[in-house]
C-alpha cells in the first residue's frame, strides 16, 4: 500500500514513500516517519489516519525523541488501487503539552475556496470535521482518540 498527500497550497501530490506503515486495517493506518525536510521544532513522529473520520492525528517528537506536540490534519481520503491519497483540507489543529489548542489555516481554506482550488463540499467537510474534533478536544476526550499512537511511539 502507498500513501500520498495531496496539498492545495502549494498544489502538490507527494508519495510518502519513507513512511513506515506499522498497521493497516479498515479503520486506521498507523505510520512512523521522519521529517521530509529538516526542521528545528521536530524531527520525527507517528501518525494515525482515521479512514472514516476525515482526520489524521500525528504525535511529533523533537531531535532527542521527546514528545513535542500533537498535530491534527483534516483530510479526505481517496481510495485508489495501489493506496490512499489523503487530500489535505487545510484546516489543522495543534495541541500543545500545556493543554492549549490552536486552530490553523482557516484563511488558507477560504483562499483555496475563493480560487476554486477546493470544492464547496470539501470546505464543508473540513469545517464540520474540525468542529467535531474540537468538540472532542474541549470535552476532554482527545486522549481516547490519540491513545492508538502510544502503540507505536
Amino acid at each position: 500500500m502507498k500513501i500520498f498527500r495531496k496539498r492545495y497550497l502549494p498544489e502538490e501530490l507527494t508519495w510518502l514513500k519513507d513512511d513506515e506503515i506499522v498497521r493497516h486495517d479498515r479503520d486506521v493506518i498507523l505510520t512512523k516517519w521522519t521529517s521530509l525536510k529538516p526542521r528545528a521544532d521536530f524531527a520525527s513522529g507517528v501518525s494515525a489516519y482515521y479512514l472514516h473520520k476525515n482526520y489524521k492525528i500525528s504525535k511529533f517528537f523533537d531531535h532527542c525523541g521527546r514528545f513535542s506536540f500533537y498535530y491534527c490534519d483534516i483530510v479526505r481520503p481517496e481510495f485508489a488501487s495501489n493506496g490512499v491519497i489523503f487530500h489535505d483540507l487545510l484546516v489543522d489543529i495543534v495541541l500543545l503539552p500545556n493543554g492549549t489548542s490552536k486552530v490553523l489555516d482557516l484563511d488558507e481554506l477560504a483562499a483555496a475556496f475563493e480560487e476554486k482550488q477546493i470544492s464547496a463540499d470539501d470546505m464543508i467537510l473540513a469545517l464540520n470535521t474540525a468542529n467535531g474534533l474540537l468538540r472532542e478536544i474541549y470535552a476532554g476526550r482527545f486522549s481516547e482518540i490519540a491513545c492508538i499512537l502510544d502503540e507505536i511511539g
